[in-house]
């Protein structure tokens, strides 16, 4: 199998990626086809002496830069690494497509080119969280700003075929993110989307709260983008922040140093299971092919099993699960009459 991979984007340079690429080629058992400019590439990679025969370039003379408006990307930049990349899952050449550049260029080029699946109205980014019995899944988390009922509740049935391939459950725990766990509780939007997953086949739970979102109650959490980018944001500040003052108090006093010896390995397996390099990447659902999107400041850890979970998302076909599953959950479904509070 052939992964493209967007060289060019990340916040470090190209070497983070190659050296990923390097990894996932040796441990994924992949093919990466390195999307870039030919000449840096090239240098980079005799840089690093990478001369494995399972990575390859493919030239790219545009480069989409962080701070450019995505828009830019279908107007002006259709030679760029992002754009050649979704072309060669387009293509058929490659079978998904992952980067660590700009997220909005990212969805715009999987938008043009591999275009939406059939019956989906928006795609979203399904990002993976640690919670308390191992990890859940929470889209939208930023492809957008404002959704209705509809688009919620299609973010439902894509989280629960992803929830199916991450997991290996039949039947994964929908949960709807809100303010309250009474049905009533909640905007105008996720009140008509309880109504609406709540008649639907999934295994719906009914509204979580924010707090509830990392006890491990909920499989998949579905919410729009704009809540869900606040919240996943919040979560990495947080945790950074409680990472600064574990080692703050630890080397400020003679027995947290004293100590440290014997709580080691629990802190290093905590930190295992809250690192976004775990997870490598975030996948965009509702697109058709499988796009990875990656955190800007992507380790090679991070890269590498990016490319390690696009590669089982285009093996177990997930996106054409999806739009099976868009097809059929809610052909028959209509909301439930309204009762009163």
């Amino acid at each position: 199998m052939k992964i493209a991979l967007d060289v060019m984007g990340g916040d470090h340079g190209p070497a983070p990626a190659i050296e990923g690429a390097l990894q996932a080629a040796r441990e994924c058992d992949v093919e990466v086809l390195l999307v870039g400019d030919e000449a840096i590439l090239t240098a980079e990679c005799r840089r690093l002496g990478c001369t494995d025969s399972r990575l390859s370039i493919r030239h790219a003379s545009q480069v989409v830069e962080m701070h450019e408006s995505p828009a830019t990307v279908a107007r002006k930049k259709r030679n760029s690494s992002i754009w050649i990349a979704t072309e060669l899952v387009k293509s058929g050449e490659a079978s998904a497509v992952v980067s660590a550049g700009n997220t909005g260029a990212s969805m715009v080029a999987s938008f043009f080119v591999l275009g939406l699946t059939k019956g989906v109205e928006r795609p979203a980014i399904a990002t993976s969280l640690p919670t308390l019995t191992g990890t859940a899944i929470m889209l939208d988390v930023g492809a957008n700003v404002d959704c209705s009922a509809q688009h919620l509740a299609q973010f439902a049935i894509m989280g629960n075929e992803y929830g199916k391939y991450l997991f290996g459950k039949p039947n994964p725990r929908v949960g709807l993110l809100s303010i309250g766990e009474e049905d009533s509780k909640g905007n105008e939007v996720t009140k008509e989307a309880f109504k609406l997953l709540k008649a639907s086949s999934l295994n719906f739970i009914g509204n979580i709260e924010g707090r509830d979102v990392y006890s491990g109650s909920a499989d998949v959490v579905v919410c729009d983008g704009f809540i869900g980018n606040v919240a996943l944001k919040i979560s990495e500040g947080v945790a950074d922040t409680i990472k600064k003052l574990l080692i703050k108090e630890i080397s400020g006093s003679f027995l947290g140093r004293l100590a440290y010896p014997l709580i080691a390995k629990p802190l290093l397996n905590l930190k295992k299971k809250i690192d976004y390099a775990e997870f490598g990447g975030a996948p965009l659902l509702g697109v058709n092919g499988i796009t990875m999107i990656c955190h800007g400041r992507s380790s090679a850890k991070a890269i590498k099993n990016a490319i390690r979970r696009a590669k089982g998302l285009a093996e177990s076909r997930v996106d054409e699960l999806i739009q099976r599953d868009i097809e059929e959950s809610f052909s028959h479904a209509k909301p439930t009459e309204d009762t009163p509070s």
